[in-house]
């Protein structure tokens, strides 16, 4: 999928996935229309009416949490603001990666955007500048529960706005966050009534890195297509039960898709054909490869599921308290993230899944008794050579990690705050997990097709069908054909990078542009 660097417009609509991708991951710039700048100066002249109030108002005249009753005379609200922020900058252990903080900033910016939150446009266009400056504040693994926000994850990114906290600059280079905002020439802030709240009060890391997963896993599904396409023709297999009519019988979109692709992907294979009629005995192929369609399909459907929750939750005003359209500021519930923590959840477990059944079909490709006439371990030398043993016990190894990342984390709510906030959502860790999974999802198809790839070279003079063969191809710019053994740890990161990249489907799809 491409991403265009231009810039993101940030008004009262909604985020596209597309943007998401484009800033955390590319750099792209944002930029505040006037519609959105209009929309803030509104909300923030309803905000500084009530900080004038004698009546308490949560977030602008009172205490946090546990601590909501308690009211704040005027002349301490400037410390209220600053000291919720570095209170709540409490994160601990390693930093998280940048992509991931310019997604949630870009997120938290997009809230600002829609008017709902009462902050001043200055505040707005100061997050803007860090993004824009690429000043990447230091965000911890731990200390989000994924309800009343990303807490501490955005509070270590405010914290940056007061030119407090660590940063790294636009080299990667760590830095304090005073001298960043001094090179870039952006002023350090004074919160004011609400502001700090407004600065923390959202989804914005764990859809961050919901949005940036489904980026990767749309991809990666139709890798797992192409693979099982090479392990299908590589181990005798047949393209019959990927029939359009058969798919159609069980009307799962995905499944169809997936049918779809591996019809194309296997389109006139010499391999195939070197097998069918009378004289093939073979009467069906193993689950592994037989129901391909059926499993990859159930995780392309998932995806379009968490898709949809993605897309609601990035047209979402997530605050608390909330700026309504009628100027009435008002308590609520939206900053609870369970609908994009099952999502997480949900994703982790087709993850695991589509790889499960890709270790399986890498299997087969190394014991003789059901490859089909393959030495053992696609070995030069069985017993000299050990082959590809090992990479199977790797993508094996990835497959624990990933049943236990499979494990939900949004079902294990810790209460917090006094029990005030006594049910939360852990969207934050079933994000980090997915994260993990992903990449271990990546590096087991990349065991797959470098395995299928010296399969297909240990049929000929055969040939494989032209998708396949140009995958093969393209992989053997950078790794081997059989041989002797050798050292495989480089292979398999050379092939999992061609995957990151896209240039595996960019081969395949040169070759066969109808895959999807």
């Amino acid at each position: 999928m491409t991403i265009s660097l231009t810039t993101v417009e940030l008004g009262i609509g909604p985020l596209s996935t597309e943007d998401v991708v484009a800033v955390a991951r590319h750099g792209a710039r944002v930029e505040l229309n006037q519609a959105a700048l209009e929309a803030i100066a509104h909300s923030r002249a309803v905000i500084a009416d009530l900080a004038e109030d004698v009546e308490p108002h949560y977030g602008i005249s009172t205490g946090f949490g546990a601590l909501a009753t308690t009211f704040i005379p005027l002349p301490a609200r400037a410390q209220l603001q600053a000291g919720l922020i570095r209170s709540h900058a409490a994160g601990a252990g390693p930093a998280v990666e940048t992509e991931v903080v310019r997604a949630l900033m870009l997120q938290r910016l997009s809230t600002m955007a829609t008017g709902r939150t009462g902050v001043r446009p200055i505040t707005a266009q100061s997050y803007a500048a860090l993004l824009n400056a690429q000043i990447t504040p230091v965000v911890h693994e731990y200390g989000s529960l994924g309800c009343s926000g990303d807490l501490a994850p955005l509070a270590h990114c405010a914290l940056a706005l007061l030119g407090e906290g660590p940063v790294t600059d636009a080299s990667g280079a760590l830095t304090t966050a005073a001298e960043a905002l001094a090179a870039a020439g952006i002023e350090p802030l004074q919160l004011v009534e609400k502001e700090g709240l407004a600065l923390i009060n959202g989804t914005d890391g764990m859809l961050g890195m919901l949005v940036l997963a489904l980026h990767d896993l749309t991809e990666l599904v139709t890798v797992a297509d192409l693979a099982a396409a090479m392990s299908v023709e590589a181990l005798m297999g047949t393209d019959a039960v990927f029939a359009a009519d058969l798919a159609r019988l069980r009307p799962h979109p995905g499944q169809q898709q997936s049918a779809a692709n591996l019809r194309i992907l296997l389109e006139n294979s010499p391999i195939i054909d070197s097998h069918q009629g009378p004289a093939c005995t073979r009467v069906q192929d193993a689950y592994s490869l037989r129901c391909a369609p059926q499993v990859h399909g159930a995780v392309r459907d998932t995806l379009e599921h968490a898709r949809l929750v993605a897309l609601r939750e990035l047209t979402a005003a997530i605050d608390n308290p909330v700026v309504t359209h009628d100027g009435r500021v008002e308590s609520n519930g939206n900053f609870h993230g369970a609908p994009v923590a099952y999502a997480l959840d949900f994703l982790a477990i087709a993850v695991a899944d589509l790889a499960s059944i890709s270790e399986r079909r890498t299997d087969r490709h190394l014991d003789a008794k059901r490859s089909d006439g393959l030495p053992p371990f696609l070995a030069e030398t069985p017993g000299v050579d050990s082959g590809l043993m090992i990479a199977q016990y790797t993508a094996a190894g990835l497959m624990a990690e990933l049943k236990r990342l499979a494990a939900p984390a949004s079902v294990d709510s810790i209460p917090s705050s006094a029990m005030q906030e006594d049910h939360v959502s852990m969207g934050w860790h079933a994000a980090r997990k997915l994260r993990r999974a992903v990449d271990g999802l990546r590096d087991v198809l990349a065991i797959e097709l470098m395995t299928a790839a010296r399969s297909l070279d240990l049929r000929a003079p055969l040939q494989p069908a032209a998708g396949t063969a140009a995958v093969r191809d393209f992989l053997r710019t950078g790794v081997a054909g059989p041989g002797p053994d050798r050292f495989l740890a480089p292979e398999i990161g050379w092939v999992s990078a061609a995957v990151r990249s896209g240039a595996v489907l960019e081969a395949a799809r040169n070759a066969v542009p109808g895959l999807d």
